[in-house]
């Protein structure tokens, strides 16, 4: 299997288990893999009335830096963007927030749920 297709696979996987994960914590998954022409929103969940947006992010260990280390600003600022569009796209724009999941390996076990994690209530 090409490094490609296995990042590809990986990602689903790592994708799926933040689903799994976020649902058993009482988030409500809304969409996933949301395409904008800023980039791509991983999964659109809701708490309550809020929208939460949902980054995921996997790296193995002995890659540079780890999983948090690679949301950058510029990644950061596609996210932003990707999401105001998505809310553009509703009726009434609700309360929303951006959180991450980290992993450092696709186990359960590992993950690391960051609530807010741009610190940015749109």
């Amino acid at each position: 299997m090409s490094g490609a297709n296995r990042r590809g696979d990986d990602g689903r996987a790592a994708e799926a288990l933040a689903e799994r994960h976020l649902r058993a914590h009482g988030l409500a998954i809304v969409e996933r893999n949301v395409h904008s022409r800023h980039g791509e929103l991983d999964i659109v969940a809701r708490e309550g009335t809020t929208v939460v947006f949902v980054e995921v992010r996997l790296r193995r260990p002995g890659t540079f830096g780890d999983a948090a280390d690679s949301i950058t600003a510029a990644k950061r600022a596609r996210l932003i963007a990707a999401a105001r569009e998505y809310l553009a796209r509703l009726p009434r724009t609700p309360a929303c927030r951006f959180d991450v999941v980290l992993l450092d390996r696709l186990d359960p076990s590992r993950v690391v749920w960051v609530r807010d994690a741009f610190g940015e209530e749109e």
